[in-house]
Parts: structure tokens; C-alpha cells; sequence
């Protein structure tokens, strides 16, 4: 972004009028609350809702066999229908060889590693985003419960901390846009509450799918920090907090969001 279009930027933001607290569970709205009525129509019809190629993709992946072992996700979790109905609502979960949590990306690529023993997915390849696609479809209106093991009250307290802790050269935190303005517009866009109920997503800006480290990596560039390796601690566990602090709402994915 050139200097002045930076200035705007920062300009525009602290125009926004600051509130107070985080936001009440009775006020919690998903991003698709916050969208058109004609990209509302293409989320909820299967047939137009782009996200579902990748779907169908990771269909096909799930019953393909790979690695030395020349095992598929289906030989060891069956029909993804039953086997994976209400996982993705859960994640990132604490794993507990590592004794850390891990997301629904990870924990695919672990299986990978450890039971079909394949090397890993690459950070949002259109494998990896499939197959998480297919997966959080099977928690499709199910209620997040997320960060409710006592393993995981430190890494949910970090990713909180992040939310809060102001970052970049707009030193701007998460919540300042999230919690204190959410509902009103910045250069024209709606300010949503960042809930992360419709991940992976179809994002018409990306024109393709999309992670919610993806996301998050983008706000941070937009704030110009430094964003956060893919796969990280701390991108972990922001990304637990985000869930935890999104606990009781539906899964909505995967998600087409503007």
C-alpha cells in the first residue's frame, strides 16, 4: 500500500468510535450475518456455493490410499458422514503426544504422518483445505465447544492475550475492529465480529478456498505486523481463543464470506 493510501487507512480507523468489553453471548453474530442477501443465496444452496468443489474434492481424497502404509482416511474413520460428525466443532483440540493443541489442519497431516505414513500437506494446499472441507461439513449446524479441556486454559489464555495485545504500525489488536466496532463500516466494508463459524471458506476476494490462518494472516498484514508463521504457537492459539470465544455458535462451513 502507498504511504498515503496507509494514512487514509490509519485515518479511517481512528475515526471509528471506540465501545467497551467484549462482546455478550447474546450479541454474537457469524460472518454471514454481515453479507449480502445474493452471497447469503450462494452459501446456502450446495449448488452454487463454490466452497463445495472442494467438498467434492476432499471426497475423493478421503477414500484414496496413500503412503507406505496404502491406507485411506476411510479405512480407519469409515463414512466420514458418521466418523467425523461434530469434530471439526471441536478443534483445535489438545493433542496429547505433543501436549499442545493442534487444528483441524494439523491433526490431518499427523494422520497422515502416523497412520498413513505420507508426508504432510502442505499449509493451503488444495488438498489440506480439502479435506478440512469435507471434515467441518460433517459439523454443519452443531454448536462450537471448543477449548473447553483444562489442557488447553494456557494456550487459550495466550491466544486471548493476542487478541488484546495491540501489533503493527497501526497499533491495532484484534478486538479494536472485532469487539469495539463491529456492525459499523471501514472504507465502505461491513466490520464483522471475526467469528470463525464457516472455515475453510470461499472467500470472493481470494477467488478460492481459504483457512482461518489464512485469515488471520491477512488482518495482520493489514495492520502491518508481522504475521504469524503458518502452523505456529501462537497462530494456534489465537486460533483457539477465536473458537472458544465463538463457543455455542453454529458451524457454518465451509462458508463463502465476501
Amino acid at each position: 500500500m502507498r504511504p498515503y493510501a496507509l494514512l487514509a487507512t490509519a485515518l479511517l480507523i481512528l475515526a471509528l468510535p471506540v465501545l467497551a468489553g467484549e462482546i455478550a453471548p447474546s450479541d454474537r453474530r457469524s460472518g454471514y450475518e454481515f453479507m449480502s442477501s445474493d452471497s447469503k443465496a450462494m452459501q446456502d444452496d450446495d449448488t452454487a456455493n463454490p466452497a463445495m468443489l472442494s467438498v467434492l474434492d476432499g471426497e475423493t481424497l478421503w477414500s484414496t490410499k496413500s503412503g507406505a502404509a496404502n491406507k485411506s482416511c476411510n479405512d480407519c474413520h469409515g463414512d466420514v458422514t458418521v466418523g467425523m460428525k461434530g469434530t471439526a466443532a471441536r478443534y483445535p483440540a489438545f493433542d496429547a503426544t505433543s501436549a499442545t493443541p493442534v487444528d483441524l489442519g494439523q491433526r490431518v497431516n499427523l494422520c497422515r504422518r502416523q497412520h498413513q505414513q505420507a508426508d504432510p500437506f502442505a499449509p493451503e494446499s488444495r488438498e489440506l483445505l480439502a479435506l478440512t472441507a469435507l471434515i467441518a461439513k460433517q459439523s454443519r449446524g452443531m454448536p462450537i465447544n471448543a477449548g473447553d479441556d483444562p489442557r488447553l486454559a494456557s494456550s487459550v489464555a495466550r491466544g486471548r492475550e493476542l487478541f488484546f495485545q495491540r501489533q503493527g504500525q497501526l497499533n491495532l489488536a484484534c478486538a479494536n475492529c472485532h469487539d469495539d466496532n463491529w456492525d459499523r463500516h471501514l472504507a465502505g466494508s461491513s466490520i464483522t465480529q471475526g467469528q470463525p463459524t464457516g472455515y475453510p471458506i470461499y472467500r470472493l476476494e481470494w477467488q478460492g478456498m481459504g483457512s482461518l490462518q489464512r485469515r488471520l494472516r491477512g488482518c495482520m498484514t493489514g495492520v502491518r505486523a508481522q504475521a504469524f508463521d503458518f502452523d505456529a504457537p501462537d497462530m494456534i492459539a489465537l486460533e483457539l481463543y477465536l473458537m472458544s470465544r465463538a463457543r455455542g455458535m453454529k458451524i457454518d462451513a465451509p462458508a463463502v464470506r465476501p
